[in-house]
């Protein structure tokens, strides 16, 4: 109770009186803002290595988000307080870091849609939670037991987000009827089979720890399989029912988000929250149209050099051929190890940094795979012992093509997601920097900068894999296109896959997906061409500028050196940068 205490005296406390320098203040409210932020996320907290919450999961219901806009908005109250003159440049991208996520969260609760479409295509409540045990630790008894009781918890967590859910169906806040044909059975996927053949009971099939006996470990396994079949997967039932009987009747009509309440407003402010700029969604349609002819031109050449008549007959021969493909999903795994190591030997010659934290590769879980997409990175967490992970989806198969591979691994592995995460958790950076600071038009637009790193890098050494490196280049073109079009200028998904499928060289599968994932989740997808267009604009400028002096492999630890930041941060970092290195 006393903890709590101090954390409740925390959030709402003015600047306090002996914090007399600006900096001491600065420091105190970020501080006093990691232990209010641990304090309603545990399972982050476990992971941090912050063990005072492992009995808990976090709070999903509308109160709990009431409670936590509050504390945000005092948080804001106290920076707003502390003088920026009398910071020094790394504590003025601190606050104004800070306050850029606080103020976002705050300005984006006032949306209903944002408050009560609590899932998209690509992640909910219940996949989070059956993911949950992939980064916590698990070296003793304690580790175990704390595990356990989290996954009792359940009932109240899966109770709050059907609650919420409710509400969203009678409030018309709801997902198009064109992107949930498999979600039903992404949920009950989860626990199908034996509770012994979950992702939840994963961690009992680990060595045993040195500290639990045979017969201890043996209980545990029983508690675990108990706590699966009686609490656990009924739930799952409960939430698969309450989506099919009362959701999927519901489910709207119209693909775009601004025909839902209030929906124009919100889309706009998921624009600003995932670009991290002020441009519209016309101007973000028109460069997107802009990026698509131009690299058209680039695909059209490739198609040429490699014999075909046109990119049309190139990719139809890519996509048809079944060399192309893996018979099996360990192969799959094979070559994508291959190429992850073969990219692995090359990062020295392009990155005076590299992060210690290795990675490792997995299949995407069965019951998830099917929906989501190619690939994705999992942070890892250096405090729990846990390495970052490359997830390869190995469902489809005739609809993963090795020749993406090049592409999809630099994005999402190294030198992209792995590299940069991995090192922004080694930084000497505020903790909520290191963990949270996730701008999506950074984050993925350098995960996209290094896709085109690739062909520096000698990655895209056929011309199969060149047509797959700018496929997935105009892939994220398209995006500015579609999603700007389907929220914002009336397209359905008929048109949005169509402009896709006319575009790029992705596999039926992929577009399905992908669609899907612009419908669900407005916004995320416009970052990733903004931010490597803005990346791949500041490294011209400094080779413009510097001339002879321009070193490739220090402007990348300048632009990773401080994690990720809004583009306007970035922009303004790396001409500090220029003017350093000219001055050397």
């Amino acid at each position: 109770m006393r903890k709590i205490i101090s954390l409740m005296l925390a959030v709402a406390a003015p600047a306090l009186a002996h914090a007399q320098t600006p900096h001491d203040q600065l420091t105190k409210v970020i501080d006093d803002h990691w232990a209010w932020y641990l304090s309603v996320h545990p399972v982050e907290a476990t992971a941090r290595g912050v063990r005072d919450y492992d009995d808990q999961i976090s709070d999903l219901s509308l109160a709990a988000r009431d409670a936590q806009i509050k504390a945000e908005q005092g948080f804001v109250t106290r920076l707003d307080a502390v003088p920026e003159t009398g910071l020094d440049a790394a504590d003025k991208v601190n606050r104004a870091a800070l306050l850029w996520m606080l103020r976002d969260d705050i300005a984006s609760d006032k949306h209903q849609a944002e408050r009560l479409m609590l899932f998209t295509t690509y992640y909910s409540w219940h996949q989070g939670f059956s993911g949950m045990a992939d980064g916590l630790p698990f070296y003793t008894r304690a580790d175990y037991e704390s595990y356990l009781k989290r996954l009792a918890l359940y009932p109240k967590h899966n109770g709050d987000g059907m609650a919420i859910t409710r509400q969203a169906i009678k409030g018309g806040y709801v997902l198009p009827c064109s992107v949930l044909g498999g979600f039903a059975k992404g949920i009950s996927g989860i626990v199908a089979g034996p509770p012994e053949g979950t992702r939840f009971y994963e961690p009992f099939t680990r060595t045993k720890p040195r500290d639990i006996s045979d017969a201890d470990w043996a209980a545990l396994q029983t508690r675990a399989v108990a706590v699966i079949r009686d609490v656990i997967t009924p739930e799952y039932g409960k939430w698969h029912d309450l989506f099919v009987a009362d959701y999927l009747p519901k489910c709207r009509k119209s693909d775009s988000a601004s025909t839902l309440p209030g929906g124009a407003a919100w889309y706009a402010s998921r624009v600003r929250t995932h670009t991290t700029t002020d441009l519209t969604p016309d101007q973000i349609h028109q460069i997107g149209l802009d990026e698509v002819a131009r690299i058209g031109k680039r695909m059209d050449a490739i198609a040429a050099k490699a014999g075909y008549p046109s990119r049309a007959a190139f990719i139809q021969h890519l996509r048809t051929d079944p060399s192309y493909y893996a018979n099996t999903p360990e192969k799959l795994l094979r070559v994508a190890v291959r190429q992850a190591k073969t990219i692995d030997g090359l990062l020295p010659r392009y990155f005076a940094t590299l992060p210690r934290l290795p990675y490792g590769i997995k299949p995407i879980p069965a019951a998830e795979a099917e929906g989501t997409t190619t690939a994705y990175y999992g942070p890892g967490a250096p405090e729990a012992g846990i390495s970052g992970t490359y997830w390869v989806n190995t469902s489809k198969l005739d609809q993963r093509p090795f020749w993406e591979l090049p592409a999809l691994t630099a994005h999402e592995a190294v030198p992209g997601h792995h590299n940069q995460i991995a090192l922004q958790q080694e930084l000497p950076l505020p903790p909520f920097r290191k963990y949270l600071a996730g701008f999506t038009a950074y984050v993925e637009g350098w995960a996209l900068y290094t896709e085109y790193l690739g062909e520096e890098m000698g990655l895209y050494d056929t011309p199969e894999k060149m047509m797959g490196r700018l496929s997935y280049e105009m892939w994220r073109a398209c995006r500015l296109v579609v999603d700007t079009g389907i929220h914002a200028k009336g397209w359905d998904k008929a048109k949005a896959v169509a402009f896709m499928k006319a575009n790029s060289a992705l596999s039926d599968a992929n577009i399905d997906a992908e669609v899907n994932r612009y419908i669900s989740w407005p916004g995320q997808a416009l970052g990733y061409k903004l931010g490597e267009i803005k990346i791949r604009e500041l490294r011209a400028r400094a080779e413009q500028q510097l001339g002879p002096k321009f070193d490739l492999r220090r402007f990348h630890d300048a632009v990773l050196s401080q994690g990720a930041v809004p583009l306007t941060v970035l922009e303004s970092q790396i001409d500090g940068w220029i003017a350093a290195e000219k001055a050397r």
